[in-house]
């Protein structure tokens, strides 16, 4: 009974769910035609590219398959025109078009290690990258997730967060990488919850200096379920939430880091609703992140996330998109209502 009502609401949460009438190898000769600027197939509201690359046939094409379909298509088009099909897409897009399509073509968790890998290499470190994807992350996702960073890039991914981070947030993101959090039993020591609970007041509050190890051990190793209850025993304790207390004792990464452990343990898709809106909020757009948690939640739980954003921001995910002016790319993956596109010019447009 469980099994089944944890399968029907994954099913619910499932945007891009593949075509079940799936061939492989016409949907690679109609990737090549459509860089070749001659496919001819109709695509969403008979719109039509006359010259040049095709964009919206590839849109209609890798959105309504699956990421293994994808991986299916990419080996065909190699035995049959003898190119890498990333690679051809690379050289024929261009711009947040090519940063979108790239991101469907990537394996999952070899996409969430090029993501990681990408976050620390060059110049400085993108902190919130590797916070958002360790701290929401199972333990067998983080433990994919390592294996293929090690395989493409031939080096640890927790030896290179050692190198480019440290101090306590070095110590949170290397214990996050454990995944010791997962806990599928839901079995709370009540005795134990209130023990956590004064360890952070004892550590952040009764005495002078934080102690920051103490609480990072407690967020990184216990689960979800029992957070919960410490941070209720916290906020009996000490009169306040224990996101107040974060943000007064820490600051910067760190404190990004514990409260974004905080959200990921009270709602996940809450979580992801969040960073959507922030990657929208305000003048510009945060592409990366934008691509990188609608891409890597389109086949886990998108359509829950959609309903956590309406509930918290009063407006779709899809109206804000279409704000943004990111709509025509992120269309399909977001599985937006079709009486709610644009003009057909808008859809062409790159």
């Amino acid at each position: 009974v469980c099994w089944t009502r944890s399968w029907r609401v994954e099913q619910e949460g499932v945007t891009v769910k593949g075509s079940p009438h799936f061939s492989p190898d016409p949907d690679a000769e109609i990737l090549y035609k459509a860089m070749k600027g001659n496919c001819h197939q109709a695509v969403w509201l008979s719109c039509y590219v006359s010259t040049g690359t095709n964009e919206q046939a590839i849109t209609d094409m890798l959105t309504k398959r699956s990421n293994a379909q994808r991986q299916q298509i990419s080996k065909s088009f190699k035995g049959q025109f003898s190119k890498d099909l990333t690679e051809t897409l690379k050289s024929e897009l261009s711009g947040k078009f090519e940063r979108l399509i790239v991101a469907l073509m990537y394996p999952p968790y070899r996409y969430e290690a090029k993501e990681l890998h990408d976050a620390m290499k060059g110049l400085g470190t993108k902190e919130e990258v590797i916070i958002e994807i360790l701290a929401s992350r199972t333990k067998h996702q983080l433990w994919e997730i390592m294996k293929a960073y090690e395989e493409d890039y031939g080096s640890s991914l927790e030896e290179d967060i050692q190198a480019d981070t440290s101090g306590y947030l070095e110590r949170i993101l290397v214990c996050l990488l454990q995944g010791s959090r997962d806990d599928v039993s839901g079995f709370v020591d009540p005795e134990l919850a209130l023990q956590d609970a004064q360890v952070r007041l004892s550590a952040g509050e009764k005495i002078h200096g934080t102690d920051e190890m103490k609480f990072i051990t407690i967020l990184c190793t216990r689960s979800a379920t029992h957070l919960m209850r410490v941070f209720e025993e916290y906020e009996k304790i000490a009169n306040k939430s224990i996101e107040d207390s974060i943000k007064s004792e820490t600051h910067g990464s760190l404190e990004e880091a514990m409260l974004t452990v905080v959200k990921c343990t009270h709602n996940l898709h809450s979580y992801f609703a969040e960073r959507l809106h922030y990657a929208m909020k305000g003048p510009g757009t945060r592409d990366g992140t934008l691509i990188r948690n609608i891409v890597s939640r389109s086949e886990i739980d998108l359509n829950l996330i959609k309903g956590e954003f309406k509930k918290m921001y009063g407006k779709t995910l899809s109206s804000m998109i279409m704000v943004s002016h990111e709509f025509p790319i992120f269309t399909p993956v977001c599985d937006i209502n079709i009486t709610e596109r644009p003009r057909c010019y808008d859809l062409c447009a790159k």
